[in-house]
């Protein structure tokens, strides 16, 4: 399948500035990053076709040439094109761009990678935000070898296959690529007797303790991002990001959508017919809603700045009270006499006490005579 053009795959035009170009990224970042769309499969590939366009148009060069020839540009596998670089030079850039680059000798350097915490907040501390501490499994650098990986005495040494590149040439007909080298996987060093605390790795697994600030207003699926607190790099690269993951517990009364609470509020046959005042529970404590005579089941009242905050808001959502009229249970005699003597006086002139019943036996009457 041809590629699609970079500029396309943004949504920017040709003459976009950088400032564009960053703002397109991460907005389809965001949309089709793979943790915030575990079950939609294509969600990936969107994401690599975004940072691939990115990428290329984010740098100077890379853009000029691409703007000049197109894909063959920027493919290693285009032959001639790219200001007339040869095909194992284009390739090699590309290579080094990738992987942080070893020419002359460097060892090759990798970022570390992110995690992910997954943290549970009740629906208060997600609305008022707190701060808490958490602890993570992590890797530091050995204290006995220093990070070198190396038994303490001993130094690494140059890798043989790559004589220190972290790269190998592997030759396909007239074309040679670069490879990272199977030896040292990149390092351009092996360890010939390895440190016996970390296994020649250079680091190892300990628990630390971290300190989290959660913004008031976040939702479910928010994250909190801890720059630097991810895995540490390899070869002096820099370390990765931590994402703190919100997941809300279920709240026993309120229901969330966006900034908005939603809630039932029982109200007894009594007050609903006759009217009265309901306490209601909130967020930042009680509240009286003043219920008029004859309301019915299903009405809502609205409490205005009763909801939440949410982090990029500007102002609090509202609060939602649905009426549920209540029918009395576990009735004593005396109730249920009571309730046949007020039936008994309603249906002398049902039209008026149940207007809702009357109309409603009216219509099943017209269905059923047709």
């Amino acid at each position: 399948m041809a590629k699609r053009d970079y500029y396309e795959v943004l949504g920017v035009n040709k003459d976009a500035t950088d400032d564009d170009l960053k703002k397109a990224y991460r907005r389809l970042a965001m949309k089709w990053h793979p943790d915030r769309n575990p079950d939609n499969p294509k969600a990936e590939e969107q994401f690599k076709e975004a940072k691939e366009a990115y990428e290329v148009l984010c740098e100077p060069q890379k853009r000029a040439a691409y703007d000049q020839f197109g894909h063959a540009g920027v493919n290693p596998q285009a032959g001639p094109g790219a200001g007339g670089a040869g095909f194992g030079d284009i390739f090699s850039d590309i290579f080094s761009d990738i992987f942080g680059g070893n020419r002359g000798g460097r060892s090759t350097v990798f970022r570390g990678a992110d995690l992910r915490y997954n943290l549970e907040l009740t629906l208060e501390q997600a609305a008022h935000g707190f701060e808490t501490k958490i602890r993570i499994p992590a890797l530091a650098a050995c204290e006995t070898c220093k990070g070198s990986g190396a038994k303490p005495g001993t130094q690494p040494a140059t890798c043989p296959a790559c004589r220190g590149a972290g790269q190998v040439r592997v030759s396909q007909g007239p074309f040679s690529i670069a490879q990272t080298c199977p030896r040292c996987h990149g390092s351009g060093s092996i360890i010939p007797t390895p440190c016996a605390t970390c296994s020649g790795t250079g680091r190892i697994k300990l628990q630390k303790t971290l300190a989290v600030k959660i913004p008031a207003g976040v939702d479910e699926g928010d994250r909190v991002r801890l720059s630097g607190e991810g895995e540490p790099g390899v070869n002096g690269g820099p370390s990765g990001d931590l994402y703190v993951q919100v997941h809300v517990k279920p709240h026993p009364v309120f229901q969330r959508d966006h900034d908005d609470l939603h809630c039932e509020m029982p109200v007894s046959i009594t007050t609903a017919a006759l009217g009265g005042d309901v306490t209601i529970p909130t967020l930042d404590g009680s509240a009286k809603i003043r219920v008029p005579a004859e309301t019915q089941s299903g009405k809502t009242f609205r409490l205005k700045g009763k909801g939440i905050k949410g982090v990029r808001s500007h102002e609090p959502g509202e609060l939602f009270c649905h009426v549920v009229v209540e029918t009395p249970v576990s009735l004593t005699e005396r109730q249920r006499q009571l309730l046949r003597e007020f039936e008994s006086i309603s249906s002398q002139d049902s039209a008026r006490h149940n207007p809702r019943a009357k109309g409603w036996f009216d219509k099943v009457k017209t269905f059923f005579e047709g």
